[in-house]
């Protein structure tokens, strides 16, 4: 007996940025669509509800009033994503919210990572913290380090608890949680109005009862939203822990504001119905609207859209991996699908850290709107989007040039098929002469320019290429990064502009079928009504991987079932209902990079683990596996739910294929004069509306097909089927158009510099994802690139800038050390100073790439990694007392690390060992990392050889050399165009060491852009360790440079092309031999920036100094640079708490510290009053305390100790910086404070604390009340922020391709 027909509708709801989509289904009226404004207060005040009402009208037949509420009786289930809190993150519109944090860490979330999010830019500006206010909490915890660990015991020899935690790791109780003045402190934020708190103490993950025991106490007096950091994520990480829970209590008092006020529009605010009501979560699941948090909303929207694509697209009988295109007006979103989901489990969102489980979507800024810009004879496309107002050019609201206007004018917009909505009286047709004679004014621009003959389309055509080029580069993160063949997958297209570039994307990406879903354009809505209900619940269990603790493993994943079927069942799930998948993320032993394995179908999670990482990373390690934490994801399968097919067109394209029906040719109603690069011209093709389209009918490009909500462009070698649900389109994969070379086109300039930036940025992610050194991984202390035949510069991604020009010189010594010497497979590793190293911990590997045959390199690419430990005096790279290279560790001038496939570590090993042979020296205590960082180095080569290999099959090695001259050209170029505005005048600035030394540079630019920096006048070599290659000079300029021409100047060899650069043989600058060089590396890198800067008079002198520390005990070493303030300028306050100049690292987190060294981080804090005053004040330094836990040597090397940074335009300097030792008194009565040298080699006992200061800035321009006092007036030429230099908008979405990103913008 056939089932009763459902008098009840399902809808779901996507409330966008500008649109909110609405999909209604029934079994009696099949589904309707309805697409409206996501803001139109004139005429409605919620737009979900007004679509829910539209639906209900619809569905009904009734008309229902908008000022009544709205009866949910007639609906099934109400489902929706949702972009506020995704928006008051963006717009920093929430809860106003107070952070609980540990005594001595108040500033520890403002100084985060203590990294500038964008590389080159003068006025540094780091993202603003989402709380208020901050309260001190008394109490802290820490691991017991290994060696003190005595199992039973409770009490440690002084008194303090021990506790053994559920986690497998004993805890040690510093300060007890003191409750009343928690209580004290929580009445009076009550008090001052706050109802909303975070918070956040360290190792909360490992034990969190005092989180809790606060939580409780703020809940029993009255706080509406607690937001506990053990709760949100138990997970390593004291900052992103932290950020997270301050995100929760920003957003989910803002998300509940909001829910209520929709819940108003309906009878009963949705208490009592029967309807159910849930919210799409970033993980892909669906929660119950009164369990929808703020932090887990952050991807509501695209997490529907990658649950619709992997729904509808992705087939099981084919089992094809997926690709998710979700093209929008001011982005577009990549994701991946084989057939399970996949998250990442931290991500960065407008500049926070959000430490819960995401789909692994990647934003890249590049849509419909993203605005099209010609400068420094580049293409760009974006970041900047024209947004919904202005618009496109063709909106007629006077908006720029965008993708969108592109595709109107080369005829693939359907003006007559849009609606006439635009101009100031809203009823006029898209413009399409506007957009014609804005291409042909920039037409004309760039043919001046370059002296060539390109017409308007080949213009248009040529931005949507480079748009094209922007989009492939995070696909193929996704997949070649990951061991994945980008070309074996199909390409999901959805989103509103996503039609019109799908094939060309999918034939540049060499992928064979795009697959369109006939609710591709809502997608995201779709997907909702596919979703189903679900909980992530996971815990530490810090344990290495053994076949002994699988019962305990398997005890774990019960308690994690049990919790998450509760929460299921607090959502009116069924126990039936629930599936369960069972996770541990595992590591490497002294590896951070965890992989998160579902438990497989043998059980045998280590095998698992290795096959995972062998084919993510290409190699595997040998040391244990450890365990990091188990996991369990607990799924209500919806019974109701019959949308997914088991087939959604494999069985139907089959069943077509077998078919001897005679399927009539289809019948476009209209033509329309279209432009394709492969035919050259303008020509008319037929438009064939999709709804005319039969199942089975094949529409062969090039053509056009509409329906009211997209447009699918067809180019000519394109075939597209009709399904049932779907449009299949076989790409048609031919030979690519052949490049002429006579003449350099920009638009492929623009494509090459996108393809030789990915590479280098493929290299990077391989080295950290790979490596196990915290320098490297967490820290970020390295970089990669590509260098043409003769070794010179192509391209980079730095981390740091110092290695920006002097890696080249490098690869150029070896290019003529190993003349005639390499075979393919070969890998050179060189750290030697006098090869072109900077200093000897920065181990570059270097590989040769080969063409075909293996007989010609064509060309290089190299991995620079900083290894903490490569021994030295005293077992210190770094030694404060260190006069001669003898004592500064390990030293490789041109060594094979790897010859005919073979590893060679036994010479590898003997060369680290042999730093021990100098008098007072020691070779590295951790051989271990070396060699696995060493490895992670090899690595990233391959990875960037296979890619070069793939770009040459792919273009040619006559296309790829032309274009990698044409950039070094560009890049010449470029910098002579900055460099103009300063011509016929000199420059001249004399700075000093703090023992003395000066540093002088006189600077002479001509009328063509060329330039002299001459040195001459510094000071002699010094018998210390901050002498510095000429490389590390180099560098510096090639940064100043750079930041201060405000463009995005191509970062390779040409920068410097057109400089005369004198550096005087036997000065500071231009080390010798036998000269100690290891703090040149940083610290002359940074006076060359500060004195460059000094001699334009472009901003203040910054803190000026790596700040470098450095603990050591047995085989264990942290060592770490510091930040300090930056500089203030004639439009800018200075930033404090931050890296400047020529570093970006980041500082250890720490929970990290103190987990991996037996040492307690007491303070770090903001130095309040140390940036100069001035109109403009310089930024603050910060205070580090750190506590021995064990007797230790620590060193400590700074500069501006004595020389302070300087204020200009009459501002004040900046205080100076300073270290100390906290010291034990003889007679072991307390402690007393002495100063230290600007660098000081020492021990540390137990108990005592290494205290440093860092300086702050000088202020810029008199400081208010000062106007008459006598300054130094230097009338220099002041650069302000130009329009290239515009830092890029925050993207909504950064999963596991761009999470190393976040600390390099901009640098490509």
């Amino acid at each position: 007996m056939p089932s009763a027909i459902s008098d009840k509708v399902k809808i779901c709801i996507d409330r966008g940025g500008t649109f909110c989509d609405v999909i209604a289904m029934s079994e009696s009226k099949g589904d309707h669509l309805v697409k409206l404004l996501s803001v139109d207060p004139d005429n409605y005040p919620d737009a979900p509800a007004e679509g829910v009402r539209r639906v209900l009208e619809w569905f009904t037949g009734d008309k229902i009033p908008r000022n009544q509420p709205i009866d949910t009786e007639k609906i099934e289930f109400l489902r929706m994503g949702t972009t506020v809190a995704t928006n008051a993150l963006l717009e920093r519109k929430g809860e106003r919210c107070a952070l609980l944090i540990n005594k001595g860490h108040a500033d520890a979330l403002d100084i985060a990572f203590q990294t500038r999010p964008f590389l080159f830019q003068l006025a540094v500006k780091k993202p603003d913290v989402l709380y208020s206010k901050v309260v001190e909490i008394d109490e802290r915890i820490i691991p017991e380090w290994d060696e003190f660990v005595e199992e039973g015991k409770t009490v440690s020899d002084n008194g303090e608890r021990l506790i053994k935690t559920s986690s497998g790791v004993t805890i040690r109780e510093l300060k007890p949680l003191a409750i009343e003045e928690v209580t004290e402190s929580l009445k009076g934020l009550l008090e001052e109005g706050y109802r909303s708190i975070a918070i956040v103490l360290a190792h909360s993950y490992l034990w969190p009862e005092d989180e809790q025991k606060i939580a409780e106490i703020a809940q029993d007096l009255g706080f509406t939203n607690v937001s506990v950091s053990s709760e949100i994520e138990a997970k390593i990480g004291f900052i992103a822990r932290g950020q997270s829970a301050t995100a929760d209590a920003y957003l989910t008092p803002e998300v509940k504001k909001y829910l209520n006020g929709f819940a108003k529009g309906f009878k009963g605010r949705l208490e009592d119905s029967n309807c159910r009501v849930s919210f799409m979560q970033s993980d892909g699941a669906l929660a119950d609207f009164k369990k929808f948090s703020g932090l887990r909303a952050i991807l509501s929207g695209p997490a529907g859209g990658v649950v619709g694509f992997a729904k509808t697209s992705y087939d099981p009988l084919d089992g094809s991996p997926v690709v998710g295109f979700d093209m929008g007006g001011t982005s577009t979103d990549v994701s991946r699908f084989s057939g399970t989901y996949e998250h990442v489990f931290e991500t960065t969102t407008a500049g926070i850290s959000i430490q819960v489980p995401q789909l692994d979507i990647n934003t890249v800024a590049a849509g419909g709107g993203s605005i099209l810009t010609y400068s420094n004879q580049i293409f760009n496309v974006g970041p900047a989007s024209a947004g919904a107002h202005p618009g496109p050019a063709c909106y007629r609201k006077g908006g720029p040039l965008t993708v969108t206007d592109a595709n109107l004018f080369l005829g693939r917009l359907h003006i007559d098929s849009f609606p006439k909505i635009f101009g100031s009286t809203e009823d006029m047709p898209l413009d399409y002469e506007v957009v014609k004679q804005k291409f042909e004014e920039l037409t004309n621009q760039i043919n001046e320019e370059n002296k060539s003959n390109l017409t308007p389309a080949e213009v248009a055509s040529g931005f949507i290429n480079v748009a094209n080029s922007s989009m492939a580069r995070p696909i193929r993160a996704l997949t070649e990064q990951r061991g994945f063949r980008t070309s074996s997958h199909n390409l999901s297209c959805f989103g509103g502009a996503g039609g019109q570039h799908a094939t060309a994307l999918a034939a540049l990406l060499s992928m064979h079928y795009v697959i369109v879903h006939k609710y591709s354009s809502i997608l995201s809505a779709y997907g909702m009504a596919l979703a189903d209900v679900a909980v992530d619940v996971s815990e530490p269990f810090v344990q290495e991987f053994s076949s002994k603790y699988l019962s305990i493993i398997d005890k774990r994943f019960d308690g994690l079932k049990d919790r998450a079927l509760q929460k299921l069942i607090d959502q009116g799930e069924s126990q039936e209902s629930v599936v369960y998948d069972c996770y541990l993320n595992m590591q490497y032993q002294g590896s951070d990079t965890t992989l998160m394995i579902a438990r497989p179908e043998d059980g045998d999670f280590a095998k698992a683990f290795v096959e995972e990482h062998r084919r993510e990373f290409a190699f595997v390690l040998d040391a244990p596996i450890m365990v990091a934490a188990v996991r369990v994801r607990a799924t209500a399968k919806a019974p109701s739910n019959n949308l997914s097919e088991t087939s959604p067109y494999i069985e139907e394209l089959r069943q077509l294929e077998s078919s001897e029906l005679i399927i009539p040719d289809p019948q476009p109603f209209a033509t329309n004069s279209v432009y394709f690069e492969e035919l050259g011209k303008f020509q008319d093709i037929p438009l064939y509306k999709l709804q005319d389209l039969r199942p089975g009918m094949k529409v062969a490009g090039p053509a056009i097909i509409l329906d009211k909500t997209q447009t699918i462009v067809l180019h000519p070698q394109n075939t597209a089927r009709i399904l049932k649900s779907h449009v299949y389109i076989d790409v048609g994969l031919g030979p690519k158009k052949a490049i002429e070379l006579t003449s350099v086109d920009p638009i492929q300039l623009s494509i090459f510099n996108h393809r030789f930036a990915s590479v280098a940025e493929m290299m990077c992610r391989a080295l950290q994802k790979t490596a196990v050194s915290v320098s490297i991984k967490e820290r970020l202390d390295f970089s990669c690139a590509l260098f043409d035949p003769k070794g010179e510069l192509v391209a980079n991604a730095p981390n740091v800038p110092a290695h920006l020009g002097s890696m080249q010189y490098c690869v150029m010594y070896q290019t003529e050390r190993r003349k005639g010497q390499l075979k393919p497979g070969d890998f050179l590793l060189s750290n030697e100073h006098t090869a072109g190293g900077g200093h000897r911990p920065d181990i570059t590997v270097i590989q040769p790439v080969f063409d075909e045959a293996g007989k010609e390199i064509v060309f290089w690419v190299a991995a620079r990694g900083h290894h903490t430990d490569i021994g030295g005096l005293g077992g210190n790279s770094h030694h404060p007392n260190a006069i001669s290279s003898d004592e500064e560790g390990v030293r490789f001038e041109s060594t094979f690390i790897v010859r005919d496939g073979v590893f060679n570590e036994k010479e590898i090993v003997d060369a680290f060992m042999a730093a021990g042979n100098y008098p007072d020296c020691k070779p590295t205590k951790r051989i271990d990392h070396n060699l696995s960082d060493l490895k992670a180095q090899v690595s990233a080569c391959a990875v960037g050889t296979a890619q070069l290999h793939a770009l040459f099959a792919e273009y040619g090695k006559d296309v790829v050399h032309f274009y990698m001259r044409a950039i070094r050209s560009n890049a010449e170029a470029c910098t002579r165009d900055a460099l103009k505005p300063y011509a016929g005048k000199t420059y001249k600035a004399t700075d000093y060491f703090d023992d003395g030394t000066v540093v002088k540079v006189k600077i002479d630019v001509r009328a063509d852009g060329s330039a002299t920096f001459d040195f001459t006048g510094t000071g002699p070599e010094v018998l210390a360790n901050f002498n510095a290659p000429p490389a590390i000079t180099r560098s510096g300029i090639l940064y100043c440079l750079r930041t201060m021409s405000g463009t995005d100047i191509p970062m390779n060899a040409g920068v410097l092309a057109p400089l005369d650069i004198i550096i005087p043989e036997g000065s500071v600058l231009f080390a010798s031999e036998d000269a100690a060089v290891s703090q040149g590396n940083g610290e002359v890198a940074q006076r060359i920036a500060d004195i460059i800067f000094t001699a334009f008079n472009v901003m203040s002198g910054s803190h000026g100094s790596m700040n470098g520390t450095h603990l050591f005990y047995k085989q264990y070493c942290w060592g770490e640079t510091t930040c300090g303030g930056a500089s203030a300028g004639p439009t800018w306050d200075g930033q404090s708490a931050t890296h400047t100049n020529m570093t970006n690292t980041k500082i250890g987190d720490l929970e990290l510290l103190e987990s991996r060294f037996p040492a307690i981080l007491r303070e770090f804090s903001v130095r309040r009053g140390s940036g100069g005053a001035g109109q403009h004040r310089g930024g603050d330094g910060i205070v580090r305390v750190y506590e021995a836990r064990v007797d230790m040597e620590a060193s400590h090397d700074g500069q501006r100790r004595v020389i302070a940074p300087h204020g200009s335009e009459g501002g004040e300097d900046g205080i100076r910086g300073a270290s100390y030792l906290n010291k034990r008194k003889r007679n072991g009565d307390g402690l007393r404070l002495v100063k230290l040298k600007p660098a000081a080699q020492f021990k540390m006992l137990r108990g005592e604390q290494l205290i440093v200061h860092t300086a702050g800035a000088g202020g810029w321009g008199i400081p208010p009340g000062k106007e008459n006092a006598k300054h130094a007036q230097q009338n220099g030429t002041y650069v302000v922020s130009k329009p290239g230099s515009v830092p890029p908008p925050f993207t909504r979405a950064n999963g596991s391709v761009s999470q190393w990103n976040q600390t390099q913008a901009e640098c490509d």
